[in-house]
C-alpha cells in the first residue's frame, strides 16, 4: 500500500492482510510503518468488500474506489479523532484477499460460526468452573 502523506507524496508501506474465523466480521490491516511499532486496524470485512466498487464507511475507516481506471485502487482513510491515514490500494489484491476469506466463512454465514464459538466458549468456561468446584 502506499500511504499518501499529501497529494504530492506518498511512498510504499508493508500491509499485512489478515482474517481469522474466531472473528468472522472482521479483517485487519497492520501497517509497518518506518520507524514505529506496528498499527493494527480491525474493520468490518463488508466494509471492505463494498469499498472496492463504492464508497462506503461513515466513522474512523473509510474506503472509496479512485484512479482513473474503475475498480483500479482504493482509498482507505483511517480516522482517530481529528488525525487522519489515508492509503491507496490496488483492488486485485484486496479482491483475493477478500476471496479467501470467502472460502473460510462465506458472507453472510459469519452469525453461525459467531454463534458456534460463543457456545463453545460458554460450554468450556461452564466444564472449567465445575472442575474447579469438584477439586
Amino acid at each position: 500500500m502506499s500511504f499518501l502523506v499529501s497529494e504530492e507524496l506518498s511512498f510504499r508501506i508493508p500491509v499485512e492482510l489478515s482474517y481469522e474465523t474466531r472473528d468472522p466480521y472482521a479483517v485487519r490491516l497492520t501497517f509497518h510503518l518506518p520507524g514505529d511499532a506496528p498499527v493494527t486496524w480491525a474493520f468490518g470485512r463488508e466494509l471492505l468488500v463494498d469499498g472496492v466498487v463504492a464508497p462506503c464507511g461513515d466513522g474512523d475507516v473509510r474506503i472509496a474506489p479512485t484512479g482513473d481506471k474503475m475498480f483500479d485502487e482504493v482509498l482507505i482513510t483511517l480516522q482517530v479523532s481529528t488525525d487522519q491515514a489515508m492509503f491507496r490500494a490496488g483492488v486485485a489484491p484486496l479482491v483475493a484477499f477478500l476471496d479467501r476469506t470467502d472460502k473460510l466463512v462465506p458472507l453472510g454465514q459469519e452469525r453461525a460460526l459467531a454463534d458456534f464459538d460463543a457456545s463453545l466458549d460458554e460450554t468450556l468456561d461452564r466444564i472449567l468452573a465445575e472442575e474447579q468446584s469438584a477439586g
